[in-house]
């Protein structure tokens, strides 16, 4: 088995004090979820070496304050207002938080969702990965989005999985929730490229030591790694023992293609420092904040993967909200705004798309601690890429931003949306669960959104 980390860091004072260990497998039949099988069939799916469309995925673990991000109410008392002001945007007649405003200057490039509904007010990233609630499930467990483009797509080559995850493995678990092949199968699961806080081994793992995400720009220390591990496995006799479909995995992980995505040394200095550096401490139990990622997510759809998710620091603030946006909000504006313009830079607007949100939403009334609580009534999203007409606003809520009262929009929806833009059809494609049911990609009569289709 093969296993790459995260960065590893002392644990703080979580709402969930459960011990989180993560590691990456490859053995048996699977490759870090992806079984093998799969990967012998790529060409016969035909896809290898066409121009591909492409999901990145980045989730917010915590439930992001809509009111300080997208929907500044200025206009609401002070108790709920909060402390930011809104800046104007590059749209007229648009304004967001004083916190973004890198995203602010790329507006036109962005379509701002203010009335995100139907979250269950879970505390995971269930919905952000499936569209789905928890319950009811389908018999096998939904599958996740990168799940069904995995299985309708299939690889766009060899070396690259179509479904690639940067969810950390979170000290609340399921914040960690990168989805899963549910009745689609292992062979759809996400393919991990990280680990949680602690390096965690086992005597039959082969461990690929000192490659964590804050040292993937060290071209040397990455190849010398994989070719070190190559050698273990050759001098061991373990490669010889491999079955085929296993040697295939193995040889995914160790091509080049797969390390060249990874390395963002191959990047100029100038497009690095675009997106900064990040910080690899977990924030609490939630991801590290890892800017850096952004740009690896950039490279591994441009390398060929299909859809790539990843969550990014903490927003679950019952306590000082405020100064912890603070913190982590230039960060995230710095990182979404060099994707986008990198993506449009590169001629890749048009084919990949970038969703940005969280589980639900926090409560306008700001709390005693200086906190917003949890508030599933409503929250936000943002939207760009994909060809998707952008430089809008979708919805609105009402002035203390309890509540949608402007075109409601559901998580389906934006996933029909994702999906429509990867040219799959909604109506057509038809899967059975594991009691012979038939299952959609969504509900049959969700709908794409309009506005931006």
């Amino acid at each position: 088995m093969l296993t790459i980390f995260g960065a590893p860091t002392r644990p703080g004072n979580f709402c969930d004090r459960r011990s989180r260990r993560d590691f990456l497998t490859i053995g048996g039949m699977m490759l870090g979820g992806l079984t093998l099988p799969q990967l012998l069939s790529v060409e016969a799916q035909g896809s290898i070496g066409r121009s591909h469309k492409a999901i990145i995925n980045i989730f917010l673990p915590g439930g992001p304050p809509h009111q300080d991000m997208w929907d500044i109410k200025p206009d609401a008392p002070s108790e709920i207002r909060g402390e930011f002001q809104p800046i104007g945007t590059n749209v007229s007649g648009i304004e967001i938080g004083e916190i973004f405003p890198k995203i602010a200057a790329i507006a036109d490039k962005c379509i701002f969702i203010r009335s995100m509904v139907g979250a269950t007010g879970g505390h995971d990233a269930y919905q952000c990965m499936t569209g789905r609630p928890l319950n009811p499930a389908a018999a096998g467990g939904w599958p996740a989005a990168g799940a069904w483009i995995s299985k309708l797509k299939g690889p766009v080559n060899q070396a690259i999985p179509p479904h690639l995850s940067m969810c950390y493995k979170t000290d609340h678990g399921p914040w960690g929730y990168d989805g899963d092949g549910g009745f689609l199968g292992l062979a759809h699961s996400p393919f991990k490229l990280v680990g949680g806080r602690e390096e965690t081994s086992k005597t039959d793992n082969m461990v690929l030591k000192g490659i964590t995400l804050d040292r993937l720009q060290d071209r040397n220390n990455l190849l010398a790694s994989l070719d070190h591990m190559r050698r273990d496995l050759d001098n061991s006799g373990k490669m010889a023992g491999l079955d085929t479909f296993t040697s295939q995995a193995v040889g995914i992980l160790t091509s080049s293609a797969l390390a060249d995505a990874l390395d963002i040394s191959k990047e100029s200095p100038e497009i690095v420092e675009r997106y900064g550096r990040g910080d690899k401490n977990f924030r609490n139990d939630g991801a590290p904040k890892l800017t850096e990622n952004f740009l690896i997510a950039r490279r591994l759809v441009e390398a060929g993967a299909r859809m790539v998710s990843l969550n990014f620091s903490r927003w679950d603030h019952h306590g000082k909200n405020f100064d912890a946006i603070r913190q982590d909000g230039p960060l995230l504006d710095r990182a979404v705004a060099a994707l986008i313009t990198d993506l449009h830079e590169r001629g890749l607007d048009k084919d990949v798309s970038v969703v940005v949100w969280g589980e639900f939403g926090r409560t306008p009334k700001i709390n005693p601690g200086g906190g917003r609580d949890h508030w599933p009534q409503v929250s936000c999203a943002l939207l760009a890429g994909g060809g998707m007409r952008t430089g809008q606003v979708i919805g609105a809520t009402n002035r203390l931003g309890e509540h949608a009262v402007q075109r409601p929009v559901s998580f389906q929806e934006v996933w029909a949306t994702l999906y429509h833009n990867l040219g799959l059809n909604l109506s057509f494609v038809r899967e059975f669960d594991l009691r012979g049911r038939p299952q959609y990609l969504v509900d049959q009569g969700v709908e794409p959104l309009k506005e931006v289709v």
